[in-house]
């Protein structure tokens, strides 16, 4: 009997020995982690069938309407040499416009490293499908990363991607092992982007050193605040529309209201409504907005080009006049795209802002607000 004891008891303790080696086996971390302020070192490694369980395979790049910085790219040349960060945007979204110098700054700091960005340009509105128009937006921000137009949604739909801008970040063995929706998580992203390089760097026995510090791009305000919503001028989303007929094709003959209420659109003259934009047809027409934010942004166009006036609070622009109005207080609106109008740097108030429009012709498709 005491031999079957000893037995027992010597089987009791290789038990509990082997549940404690188990149990601390589990608590180290699955992915990558950072060892210090300093560098971020690999983890465990998982192999490609755990990752499976957990995580769903890239997409691949489908019917691209053309590349800008780069000849072609695919997704599946990639695996298993590069981590890619794929970022879906267009070039009229001012919250797009606002991830751009992380992008760039990512851009300069790891492609030695082994990332690969591609910025997925997917259109909101029908002239940003012209391939000249997306390369002259990637020059003025002076994009280096291979860029993809998608103008068919095809990439958008592979990803059931419904915004802008969203990132998604593709490990090297081919798993999307992250995505951020929207602009901000620039440090948690960052942080992936450099543990995800980690692990590609271990897989494949480089001696990379990935710095763990964060990247902090000159001139870029994160504490921005917003209390107005972006404002569409087309019949497809005009909901914010005050004293027309909402989702309505066609003329609209609007008068100056006797009151404006915040966050509510007011058009003054006559107005061709389509579905993306509206376009008025009178001269010295008017668009009205009372709105809550800092800076205000303008996407508009017009085929013959056409000069409107600025004011806010009943008053020339003056001192909160953004980049793209002139001293005067006045913007010549022609090319497709995004117009700064208001950059106030006091801060978060709320303002009536008019725009007076000299001659027909003007397309306005949104407001954007920062």
């Amino acid at each position: 009997m005491k031999i079957e004891a000893r037995k027992t008891i010597l089987w009791v303790v290789i038990v509990i020995i082997g549940g404690t080696i188990i149990f601390l086996q589990s608590q180290k971390a699955s992915r990558v982690g950072r060892q210090d302020a300093g560098s971020v070192v690999p983890g465990v490694v998982l192999s490609k069938t755990e990752k499976a369980k957990r995580y769903e395979p890239a997409k691949e790049i489908t019917t691209p309407d053309g590349f800008i910085n780069i000849d072609e790219i695919s997704i599946a040349d990639q695996v298993g040499k590069k981590v890619v960060l794929v970022d879906f945007w267009t070039y009229s979204c001012i919250n797009c416009q606002r991830t751009i110098p992380y992008l760039n700054a990512w851009h300069e700091k790891y492609s030695d490293k082994g990332l690969v960005i591609i910025g997925v340009h997917t259109p909101e509105f029908e002239f940003e499908e012209k391939y000249e128009n997306v390369q002259r937006a990637v020059q003025k921000f002076a994009i280096k990363y291979p860029i993809v137009l998608d103008n068919d949604y095809s990439t958008w739909t592979a990803y059931k991607n419904r915004y802008w801008p969203r990132k998604y970040l593709i490990d090297i063995d081919g798993f999307i092992i992250y995505d951020h929706i929207g602009e901000g998580a620039y440090e948690e992203t960052e942080r992936k982007i450099q543990e995800a390089l980690a692990e590609r760097a271990k897989v494949l026995g480089e001696q990379a050193s990935i710095a763990g510090d964060i990247s902090k791009p000159a001139g870029v305000d994160e504490n921005i605040l917003v209390q107005s919503p972006e404002v569409y001028f087309g019949a497809l989303r005009n909901e914010y529309l005050g004293n027309g007929q909402r989702g309505s094709v066609g003329i609209q003959k609007l008068s100056q209201p006797k009151e404006t209420k915040l966050n509510t659109l007011y058009l003054v003259g006559d107005w061709d409504v389509a579905e993306e934009f509206a376009q008025n047809t009178s001269a010295q027409s008017k668009i009205i907005f009372k709105y809550k934010a800092q800076d205000v942004y303008f996407v508009a166009s017009s085929e013959n080009g056409v000069l409107v006036r600025v004011l806010i609070d009943g008053k020339p622009v003056g001192s909160v006049a953004g980049q793209d109005v002139v001293q005067d207080g006045t913007v010549f609106i022609k090319e497709e795209g995004l117009y700064r109008l208001i950059e106030d740097s006091s801060g978060l108030g709320e303002h009536t802002l008019e725009i007076i429009i000299e001659d027909p012709g003007l397309k306005a498709f949104t407001f954007t607000f920062g």
